[in-house]
C-alpha cells in the first residue's frame, strides 16, 4: 500500500488509520486495560517522535516500515465483538424458516 502525499486530507487520514491498528493489534495481545494504556502511551510517543518529519521519501520509508512491523505483529486469532460477523454470538439463534421443511427423499420412498 502506497502511502498519500504528505500533509494531505488523504496523509491524515492514512497516519490516524495507522495508529488506530496499531492500537487495535495492541488490544488484540493484551486484555488487560491497565497494561495496554501504557503500550498506547509508547505508541503515541512513536507516532510523534516521527510527527516532525517533513521529507516525502523519509515520510515512505517509515510508513513501509510501520506497516511491515504491524503486518509482523498481528494477533493469529484478533478478538472480535461477540455479535460481530465471526463473534462467538454470530447468527447463534438463526429464526426458523418460514417455508415449510419437506424431506424430499422421504416423501420418493413412499
Amino acid at each position: 500500500m502506497s502511502a498519500p502525499a504528505a500533509f494531505s486530507s488523504a496523509h491524515r487520514r492514512y497516519v490516524q488509520s495507522l495508529y488506530r491498528r496499531y492500537l487495535n493489534n495492541e488490544l488484540d495481545w493484551v486484555m488487560n486495560r491497565d497494561i495496554w494504556r501504557g503500550r498506547a502511551i509508547a505508541i503515541r510517543a512513536e507516532f510523534e517522535r516521527n510527527r516532525n518529519v517533513h521529507d516525502p521519501r523519509e515520510l515512505a520509508a517509515i510508513f513501509t516500515k510501520a506497516e511491515a512491523d504491524l503486518a509482523a505483529r498481528q494477533h493469529p486469532d484478533p478478538y472480535r465483538p461477540t455479535s460481530a460477523p465471526d463473534g462467538t454470538k454470530w447468527e447463534r439463534n438463526i429464526p426458523p424458516p418460514v417455508e415449510p421443511i419437506v424431506d424430499h427423499e422421504a416423501e420418493g420412498h413412499h
